[in-house]
């Protein structure tokens, strides 16, 4: 076993973004009870990683400085913690570390049990980096919050903006399992792709249908997925049903002041904010799913730990297709 790994961290809050980002040698961690020790092959990078960065509940739950970013793993157990029966070394493994914790961005990496489940052998590492956050976020809250079955008996009208990214691909297929009608906004370069993934109709999010948010056949929404950057409850209001919900997968304090004024006023339209929470249970099902072929994975662009930061911009510009990847044992 090693001592030493490579590992990416930035030292502060804000910076320059990727460029803040430093690719160090540190000494490999390890496993305490209820840890495993994992070589990472493939890492995953999100939305919220860099809003972390970007200064996201820093002053609710500070970071400690210096911080290895990212929550997805994919790899192989070297080592475990006191107390940990369920693995061994060599079982390979796909876990969600948890935002805060963070240490994906490393050669390797601490995962702990409670969010951590054992790779098919039939998933690949790529695929297995590209579900803990995006599919535990899709799964949690379309079953949990948008009150969607997916033994296909919903039907319920859903709109799923900025439906090409890593968790918009992954919520068309779980919307249409569900027995949804789904709307879609993205990119006119993805719509065939989001097509293709079951949406039954696809809007360009530039045009001015798209703006507004409007349905082509005229629905009114029972469920948005907004995935895209903050909107108030007005923007959808026109197009959402009397009592349809707005999920803000993202969101702000804006988002919880929204959601606090309608309890307030009793209003029966709801702005929801999303919170994931990472544990083994749903992180199995999203990955029965993908082993069963009812979900499809679309990855973006892998790059190599080295280039980490070039990962992190892609993530930022917003127009990824579907997950950007770190390869951290290359």
């Amino acid at each position: 076993m090693v001592n030493m790994m490579r590992a990416v961290q930035y030292s502060t809050y804000g910076g320059d973004g990727p460029s803040s980002l430093k690719l160090v040698d540190i000494p490999v961690p390890k496993p305490k009870k209820g840890e495993v020790l994992v070589k990472v092959d493939v890492a995953g990078i999100n939305t919220v990683d860099w809003k972390i960065q970007g200064g996201l509940l820093k002053h609710i739950l500070p970071l400690k400085f210096p911080h290895i970013p990212g929550t997805d793993i994919s790899g192989e157990v070297v080592s475990v913690g006191p107390g940990v029966e369920n693995f061994i070394p060599g079982d390979k493994v796909i876990s969600c570390v948890g935002v805060l914790r963070g240490g994906s961005l490393a050669e390797y990496a601490i995962a702990p049990i409670k969010s951590t489940v054992k790779r098919p052998p039939t998933i690949t590492p790529v695929e297995g980096a590209s579900v803990p956050v995006t599919g535990l976020t899709a799964l949690q809250s379309a079953k949990n919050m948008a009150g969607i079955r997916l033994d296909g008996s919903s039907n319920l009208n859903v709109l799923i903006t900025a439906a090409s990214g890593g968790v918009g691909t992954l919520y068309v297929q779980l919307a249409k399992l569900g027995g949804c009608f789904v709307t879609a906004t993205c990119g006119a370069r993805n719509m065939a792709l989001v097509k293709n993934l079951g949406a039954d109709e696809v809007v360009d999010y530039k045009t001015p249908e798209g703006m507004r948010y409007k349905s082509p056949s005229g629905r009114k929404y029972d469920v948005v997925v907004h995935l895209a950057p903050y909107q108030p409850l007005e923007a959808f209001k026109a197009e959402l049903a009397p009592e349809g919900m707005v999920m803000d997968m993202t969101p702000t304090f804006k988002t919880v002041a929204r959601n606090w004024y309608n309890k307030l006023t009793f209003s029966k339209q709801k702005f929801l904010p999303f919170g994931m929470i990472p544990n083994a249970t749903d992180l199995q099902e999203v990955i029965d799913l993908v082993e069963a072929g009812k979900l499809k994975v679309i990855v973006d662009s892998t790059y190599p730990l080295e280039k980490s930061a070039d990962a992190w911009a892609r993530s930022i510009k917003g127009h990824a297709t579907g997950k950007v990847l770190v390869s951290c044992n290359n």
